[in-house]
């Protein structure tokens, strides 16, 4: 077994990125507090050809340094836009017919692993603030709200640890399932 090289891993240019298939998956981050966070989204975003990100409320923008350090370049590829209030964005996503989806813990929220994808169905992904959650009048416009299972003693996972595990189990229920 050998370690391959970054010139062996088959890596897309800017431009090839923006002109593949998206996977139709478009991420909402409101109120995100921590840059670190937001680059780390955005990287997990690009790995997965995530369509879009909305960055809503106090979440910081690109370019800043500090969402640079973890994203790598990946403000540069996976589409984005900034939209002061997370409430129209889901209002205006629905009337694309896209189903939204809070990641968050509440009254009969479906276990990640129990969430089932609809095939010819775009999907959009709510993640709140690292405290506070997503606001309860996000949840209440949203279609419902996914839950990542947990059995320790901590109830809270990092918004981008959080992220990457959403992401990636509905980018294989999307594309491999």
């Amino acid at each position: 077994m050998r370690k391959l090289e970054n010139s062996e891993l088959d890596r897309k240019s800017i431009q090839d990125f923006k002109n593949s298939t998206k996977t139709p998956l478009i991420i909402i981050l409101d109120d995100i507090r921590s840059l670190n966070n937001i680059g780390s989204v955005f990287r997990t975003s690009d790995a997965f050809l995530i369509e879009k990100i909305y960055l809503c409320g106090i979440t910081a923008t690109p370019p800043n340094k500090e969402i640079h350090k973890t994203a790598l370049g990946a403000t540069e590829t996976v589409a984005w836009e900034y939209a002061e209030n997370v409430q129209e964005v889901i209002q205006n996503l629905k009337k694309e017919k896209v189903k939204v989806y809070a990641i968050e813990q509440v009254e009969n929220s479906i276990f990640l692993q129990d969430f089932t994808i609809e095939k010819e169905t775009k999907y959009a992904l709510v993640f709140g603030n690292e405290v506070f959650g997503v606001n309860q009048e996000a949840i209440q416009l949203c279609d419902g709200t996914i839950e990542i299972p947990q059995l320790g003693t901590k109830h809270s996972l990092n918004i981008s640890v959080s992220a990457g595990i959403v992401i990636w189990d509905l980018f294989k229920k999307i594309n491999y399932l």
